[in-house]
């Protein structure tokens, strides 16, 4: 079966009743838990962006000391990764570049902070530096004074 495309979709929720559109999304809700997660953040948190950012950021701090420093590199890599797709995960239901780089600068101290020789593995120095890449990308479509203030934060990392 061939998925439809968004523009038909669209046009086929908008000349759909509330009842119905109410009945889809209870439906879609069921399937997957993500589905559920973002449905959750745009009802009841996208109101308030900072206040959820701040979640997700404490939720990455808590992930992190989690992983004590002693663990061995290849069960750090992984637990970095499974954190780093957890913070991707929400960054895509907030769809904002000042919650992205606030919660990737964020992730970044956190890893440099843990004490985790992550410079001693290819692979998570690879991440690391994905990341501060990916941030830089980010701050260009910013304002200039937001810009600025965040890097002073990414100064540094």
């Amino acid at each position: 079966m061939k998925a439809a495309t968004v523009h038909e979709i669209k046009q086929e929720l908008l000349a759909s009743s509330d009842k119905v559109l109410v009945e889809l999304c209870l439906r879609l809700s069921k399937f997957k838990k993500e589905n559920k997660e973002l449905l959750t953040y745009l009802l009841f948190e996208s109101h308030n962006e900072e206040a959820y950012v701040e979640e997700v950021k404490q939720l990455i701090s808590d992930e992190m000391d989690a992983l004590s420093a002693g663990t061995n590199l290849y069960l750090a890599k992984k637990t970095i990764r499974k954190i780093l797709r957890i913070a991707n995960k929400h960054l895509r239901y907030i769809g904002s570049k000042q919650a992205e780089v606030a919660i990737l600068i964020h992730f970044c101290y956190s890893l440099k902070n843990h004490g985790i020789p992550y410079k001693l593995s290819a692979t998570l120095n690879n991440l690391y530096n994905q990341q501060i890449k990916k941030i830089n990308q980010s701050l260009l479509a910013l304002h200039e004074d937001l810009q600025y203030d965040f890097k002073q934060a990414l100064e540094g990392l």
